[in-house]
């Protein structure tokens, strides 16, 4: 018996449905590459600027030394402009955007760790010295606060030695005041601003290889007593994470790994301010690891978590659910950064592969 054909309609049904198959569901937008860096780096800063370009600084290029050499990305156009040089060089620095449109970048390491400040006018093109910490330290947080001043927090110090020093540094007069210390050093651990104006700092570690200590434990910067106290425990223990504020005021907290560097997560778990305790999360369709700072909070709450893996995806504030968005990326992008834009796209930066060579790519999220 013959088998019959299908009809035009019939076919174009079939295609429709395939199409489906591979389309994320939920319109969660798309990744598309616009632009190449000057300068291929990871562990780098990049921050939006008032006229809506990007200012992208320091980080490490082809070794272990900071990067001097800043860029300015004009989206607009896809051109990719030197700036003046920073005062120092630096990688794994923190940038703080300031409400005047300042950029503040605080300590990092260029073959030594920095104490040094310094801040990027975007009006005249060029960075200033601005201070210095009381502490040289790499791989800190920095948290702007409704006061105007920034909480420097962690990191590691001269020696190698990891810090469970606090600081408040003062962008107005260039001076920095000690605050309390954390329970422990931590380094590779978030720092969140909540609705009630204090910070909470979530996991981390310290010591490097098989000494390494990861940690599950939380805890909150009170910026009235300058002191931090317990904030509970997470279920699992993590670093290298992300940590994201959602629009009811909880923070969601990604990925990361565990002692050994060698298992990613791709769970999740929620902090509630108001009763002071973690609660599962939903579940990532990627492991992620490297990629702080890369989880941002859409309008309408979604939340686009960007970087540490090939695909980006998107929490869906309605079905509270994880859903990939559609264009890849040739490598999973570790160290990378996502700078939101206030038209709600948000533009991912460099980083360094599978391979661990630094990439240039300049990515923008689109809806």
């Amino acid at each position: 018996m013959k088998r019959p054909s299908r009809g035009p309609a019939a076919t174009i049904l079939l295609i429709a449905c395939v199409q489906a198959s591979l389309t994320p569901p939920g319109g969660e937008g798309r990744i598309e590459r616009v632009a190449t860096l000057r300068t291929a780096r990871a562990v780098h800063s990049a921050t939006a600027l008032p006229d809506g370009s990007i200012l992208v600084a320091g980080g490490m290029g082809g070794s272990e030394s900071g990067l001097s050499t800043a860029e300015r990305i004009d989206l607009s156009t896809g051109r990719v402009e030197p700036v003046a040089a920073l005062v120092h060089g630096r990688s794994g620095h923190t940038a703080t955007a300031l409400p005047d449109g300042r950029v503040v970048l605080a300590g990092g390491y260029d073959g030594t760790y920095l104490s040094s400040v310094e801040v990027f006018d975007p009006l005249r093109g060029w960075f200033d010295s601005l201070g210095s910490l009381n502490e040289g330290r790499s791989g800190h947080t920095a948290t702007l606060l409704p006061d105007g001043r920034i909480l420097i927090a962690g990191g590691v110090g001269q020696g190698w030695t990891f810090l469970a020093s606090a600081e408040l540094f003062d962008p107005q007069t260039g001076t920095s005041q000690p605050v309390g210390s954390l329970s422990v050093p931590r380094e590779s651990h978030t720092a969140t601003l909540l609705t009630d104006e204090r910070v909470l700092v979530v996991g981390g570690h310290r010591g490097r290889h098989e000494p390494m200590e990861v940690y599950a434990s939380a805890e909150v910067f009170d910026p009235v007593l300058r002191q931090f106290a317990p904030a509970g425990t997470m279920a699992t223990a993590r670093h290298k994470h992300d940590a994201v504020r959602l629009a009811d005021g909880r923070v969601l907290v990604l990925g990361g790994a565990d002692r050994t560097d060698h298992s990613y997560y791709a769970s999740t778990e929620i902090y509630d301010p108001s009763v002071g305790a973690f609660i599962p999360g939903p579940t990532m369709t990627n492991t992620r690891y490297k990629m702080q700072g890369t989880a941002v909070l859409l309008r309408g709450g979604d939340v686009l978590v960007a970087a540490g893996a090939r695909m980006a995806e998107v929490l869906d504030a309605g079905s509270f659910r994880f859903h990939p968005v559609a264009g890849g990326f040739p490598s999973a992008y570790y160290f990378a950064t996502a700078t939101p834009l206030p038209n709600g796209d948000v533009v991912i930066i460099g980083g360094y592969g599978d391979g661990a060579s630094n990439t240039g790519g300049v990515w923008r999220f689109r809806r």
